[in-house]
């Protein structure tokens, strides 16, 4: 099949193949298919030619399991994609970084989306509709935006802090902060856990600065550390399967063993005195033909 680079094309989801799955969060990913429903797919996924799969075009997925999950659920029975040429083990490294990447992303970088939007002029409630929040959040986020109000856009993120308060301390003068502070607390808004953590938030504003420090020298991702994450993975994955086949003999040698007790007559007997001769019609076929799945 002839890959042509950045192309989008149409491809059957029943022809993609998941090689490195990963669970996810059912609010993030109901979101995720909310989103689709809404204003459809933003990015195609990637995915790689299967080259052992025989006749029929098959393909091992790159990036995009959510949105993969996020059409199925949808009915839908096609994706856009885009292919690009990799081996097995590439498409599981390239995966692993993905979702390495995924892990490590910056809920305020979700927030500055809604600055950037505001910048190439999109109203509100054009936001709104495109990000699933209300328009008053959308407000009150650009508003501490303009401001450069880092560290009380982080504790809005981490729902330590409502965002109506966050806007009050943000548009009050430093020496009317407190007096915000007791009204929230008047409204209902901050008690006990969370008023500790917003007094705590105003002082090191006070002292610190609206911004967070951005700590420059992190350390960078190596050939080799990834290689460690992918063996751990790797790892992890045939335990997985030596644990499911050590289930699989338990329940065949159970299977065989409840089989050769049934054809015994007097056990047979035995279980009718108890009234305990029948077993659930699915479950006896299993056993007589000697199934465990």
């Amino acid at each position: 099949m002839d890959v042509t680079p950045n192309v989008v094309t149409i491809l059957p989801i029943a022809n993609i193949r998941v090689i490195n799955p990963r669970t996810r969060n059912k609010k993030s990913f109901r979101e995720l298919v909310e989103s689709i429903e809404k204003i459809g797919l933003k990015r195609p996924i990637t995915v790689a030619i299967n080259h052992h799969a025989g006749d029929e075009p098959a393909f091992n997925l790159v990036c995009g399991q959510g949105r993969v999950e996020a059409y199925k659920t949808l009915g839908q029975s096609e994706i856009p994609a885009i292919i690009i040429e990799a081996s097995e083990e590439e498409v599981l490294i390239k995966s692993l970084v993905e979702n390495c990447a995924r892990r490590q992303h910056n809920a305020l970088d979700l927030l500055r989306d809604i600055g950037g939007m505001k910048e190439r002029h999109y109203t509100d409630a054009e936001i709104a509709k495109k990000t699933n929040l209300s328009v008053e959040y959308v407000r009150g986020i650009a508003r501490l935006l303009a401001q450069n109000e880092q560290r009380l856009l982080r504790a809005v993120e981490a729902e330590q802090l409502p965002l109506s308060v966050a806007v009050d301390i943000a548009t009050v003068p430093d020496e009317d902060v407190q007096d915000a502070l007791q009204k929230a607390y008047e409204r209902k808004e901050l008690r006990g856990r969370k008023l500790l953590i917003a007094k705590r938030l105003v002082e090191n504003r006070r002292r610190r600065g609206k911004g967070l420090r951005v700590h420059l020298a992190q350390k960078a991702t190596s050939a080799a550390s990834l290689l460690r994450a992918y063996q751990q993975d790797t790892d992890r994955k045939r335990i997985l399967i030596r644990k499911a086949e050590a289930a699989k003999n338990r329940l065949l040698f159970v299977t065989h063993a409840l089989r050769e007790l049934l054809s015994d007559e007097r056990f047979h007997d035995i279980l009718e005195a108890e009234g305990l001769s029948t077993l659930p019609k699915n479950l006896s076929n299993r056993i007589r033909k000697g199934e465990i799945a």
